[in-house]
């Protein structure tokens, strides 16, 4: 590995873990890209996370710069003195900033996501003509099958699938973009699938897609939830996304290279996930409808039996389809890389408790805890269900 290492999304969940690994575990410079509107608000933002991840504002300061860019300007936002700076010094690129909202219009989710991407590419390729690049690292989805039925492979991409959602749009057209630079950079390509909090501590500062129903479950508002138990839930912790992340980026590539970053064969159902959630929670599970049948009956009658339940609800509704899905991810080429480096991706039952313990403390979201505060409380025992330690009887 040579140069330094530049990375977009630092300040997001999956980048801010990201960004640990390169700071934790080698000594290169890392150019993490901020969206702010000077060096000194980029600085102050960056030094936030370095506080949220060690505890500590001034962690690692000499050798992380805080470059202030933005992916939905033409040329990130930079002049072209900096921008060849940054060319002639980075030698690898990790590109993880894009929106995550399922909810966004699909322009403004193209805008972000695969014109940011553009963006992106032609700085690898000043990199590529400048100092060299040895990686263009994109951090895509596995959510690119869309409406795809059956096993969805790495190599796989355009099998005439629709999507759900702006969001799934815009990452498959993203990725397109970054297979179509392959024959130029030295691209990889990684898909996880449902992002959930770091195994050991559960800690995470979004709480969406699975949380949500979780949420609303734990709170007794969710009395039915429209989807199959049989339907694949495929979810990974965010640690083994960038465990993975860092260690394929270690080694040369030719062309482009895809790994699905999740749990495969691993996977829970929502059946098996709807029982652990009642163990672990103590209550009754909630009443399983199948998607037409809630959409058509019961969805109408709930949301005019409570205005507290429509709204639930309505938040809710983007995400009910993910819990009645007929696709599965094949990852052999991913588990052939990783599992000799000694990373596996975990059962979600081995880690489920320290999740709900976890969104328990910081209240779902209300009252957020630092990833090196998360440590630090996960050693003090489990939460109790209003957000505090809960005390050996």
């Amino acid at each position: 590995m040579n140069g330094a290492v530049l990375l977009t999304g630092s300040t997001g969940f999956v980048g801010m873990e990201i960004l640990a690994r390169y700071l934790e575990r080698t000594d290169r410079t890392v150019f993490a890209t901020v969206r702010a509107a000077g060096e000194a608000e980029a600085q102050s933002r960056l030094r936030d996370t370095t506080e949220c991840l060690f505890g500590d504002r001034d962690a690692y300061q000499d050798r992380l710069v805080a470059l202030p860019a933005d992916i939905e300007r033409p040329g990130l936002g930079l002049d072209a003195v900096m921008r060849d700076s940054v060319a002639e010094q980075v030698g690898d690129i990790v590109h993880s900033a894009a929106s995550v909202s399922f909810t966004l219009p699909l322009d403004r989710s193209r805008e972000i996501n695969v014109e940011g991407t553009r963006r992106m590419l032609e700085l690898a390729h000043l990199c590529a003509r400048r100092g060299g690049l040895d990686h263009f690292s994109y951090i895509s989805t596995a959510y690119v099958a869309g409406t795809h039925r059956g096993v969805f492979a790495e190599d796989q991409l355009e099998l005439g699938q629709g999507f759900r959602n702006p969001y799934e749009q815009s990452k498959f057209e993203a990725e397109r973009l970054v297979r179509a630079a392959a024959g130029r950079l030295p691209v990889q390509i990684f898909r996880p699938s449902i992002v959930v909090g770091e195994r050991q501590t559960g800690w995470t500062p979004a709480f969406n897609v699975l949380y949500s129903p979780l949420k609303a479950y734990v709170r007794g508002t969710l009395p039915a939830l429209p989807a199959r138990r049989s339907s694949p839930v495929d979810v990974v912790p965010v640690d083994y996304v960038a465990d993975a992340v860092f260690e394929l980026a270690r080694e040369p590539v030719n062309g482009d290279t895809t790994y699905h970053l999740v749990a495969g064969e691993r996977a829970t159902s929502v059946g098996r996930l709807i029982e652990l959630s009642a163990r672990v929670v103590g209550q009754r599970e909630p009443v399983v409808i199948p998607p037409r049948l809630f959409s058509r009956i019961v969805y109408p009658l709930l949301v005019r039996s409570s205005e507290r339940l429509r709204q639930g609800l309505e938040r809710m509704r983007v995400f009910f389809p993910y819990f009645a899905m007929e696709v599965s991810y094949e990852n052999r080429r991913a588990r052939d890389r990783l599992e000799p480096a000694g990373i596996a991706v975990p059962p979600i039952e081995s880690y489920f408790g320290n999740l709900l313990d976890y969104a328990n403390r910081a209240r779902w979201g209300r009252a957020p805890v630092t990833r090196a505060q998360a440590q630090s409380l996960a050693a003090e025992g489990p939460a109790a269900p209003g957000g505090k330690p809960a005390r050996s009887r």
